[in-house]
């Protein structure tokens, strides 16, 4: 997948065929059914396209060439994300669901990979909806459940503890992180603090769809800044960005999992959310995070981390309130579980960087 004007590889573009998902790796590449016949591409700052039969190279056209070109329209974001939010499980699938998950875990230190998992994976919601009363509790069965298939790759040359934190338990906003519900909600948290600044601005319309760019400066002292897209007939959002920005913030004291002190200053981080309409409802795609820019002066050495996190949803079906049987032990490292291999037909496209690092002794 390429940028029409540039010929750059476009990451994370999103192909839906007859309702299974892959997304385009860090090199613009993706791994296809050769025998899929109807393809629906979209991509951040870009616009769709549908195409047939299976291309060894797909460029796309940027939603505009020029800022001078866009017409700016200002929106209240507050009110678009409080009506989201306020009717989410009426706009999007709130009932029993399971998916099947391409989940990818890596992390960096100082711009060297150390870390890198790729592993298939089942996942059931009850409600695709974060429910704040049983995470409160931790109750996270729940709220979602995992199953681990098939490890297909899993390295990690490095066992620092300079960012290992010391405690191992899952956080209520680790499993947050998951739902696009916890992040409207703790995106409105700041919106509708007093001292709170915001800005919307509607950037390109294509069909029904709106892109919305939007700047926040909260009164907590936090900045953030975003993108998403609006269907401004169904009212909801189909896909979601926001950049936490965080690395000017001052060094703070922590100390490792051994209890050894050391100076770290926070990065910024990235939440990505996409989702599709599969059947009339709307389910889930993508969810990422990322961080960057997280520094630890340790032992006279400066660490610049970065991590990331992806679940890909590459099927979706309706489910029953059972859940998954096996399932993932939360209290465990999710890699201390045990997988029940599965046979899949998915095939996992690494970029160059990841190959390299896993070819590497």
């Amino acid at each position: 997948m390429l940028d029409s004007e540039s010929g750059k590889p476009i990451s994370n573009a999103r192909i839906l065929s007859q309702d299974q998902i892959v997304y385009t790796n860090e090199d613009g590449f993706a791994p296809l059914d050769q025998s899929s016949a109807n393809f629906e591409i979209s991509a951040s700052g870009f616009q769709s396209m549908k195409f047939q039969g299976v291309h060894s190279q797909v460029k796309l056209k940027r939603i505009y060439k020029n800022i001078d070109e866009v017409k700016l329209i200002k929106v209240d974001i507050k009110k678009v994300f409080e009506d989201v939010s306020k009717n989410y499980k009426k706009r999007y699938y709130a009932e029993p669901s399971l998916y099947n998950v391409t989940y990818k875990e890596k992390r960096s230190d100082n711009n060297k990979l150390y870390f890198l998992v790729v592993a298939e994976t089942k996942l059931w919601s009850k409600t695709n909806h974060y429910n704040f009363k049983d995470g409160f509790f931790k109750d996270y069965d729940k709220i979602l459940q995992m199953q681990l298939n098939n490890v297909k790759y899993m390295k990690n040359v490095k066992s620092d503890s300079v960012f290992t934190a010391g405690t191992k338990d899952f956080s209520h906003e680790y499993m947050g992180n998951y739902f696009f519900s916890f992040e409207l909600n703790r995106v409105l948290y700041h919106l509708k603090n007093k001292e709170s600044k915001y800005s919307g601005w509607i950037f390109f319309e294509e069909g029904d769809e709106q892109l919305i760019t939007f700047k926040i400066k909260s009164g907590a002292g936090i900045e953030m800044e975003g993108e998403c897209r609006f269907n401004k007939t169904d009212k909801v959002i189909t896909y979601f960005e926001i950049h936490y920005l965080q690395d000017q913030y001052p060094v703070i004291k922590r100390k490792t999992a051994e209890g050894e002190e050391y100076d770290y200053q926070l990065g910024n981080a990235v939440l990505v959310f996409d989702f599709y309409k599969n059947d009339g409802v709307y389910v889930p795609a993508l969810s990422k995070l990322e961080g960057n820019k997280y520094i630890a002066y340790y032992k006279g050495v400066k660490h610049e981390r970065k991590i990331s996190r992806e679940l890909i949803y590459n099927s979706f079906k309706k489910s029953d309130e059972k859940g998954l049987s096996p399932k993932m032990d939360f209290s465990k490292n999710i890699w201390d579980n045990l997988p029940v291999k599965e046979s899949r037909n998915n095939a996992i496209l690494l970029s160059g960087e990841e190959q390299d690092f896993i070819n590497k002794n």
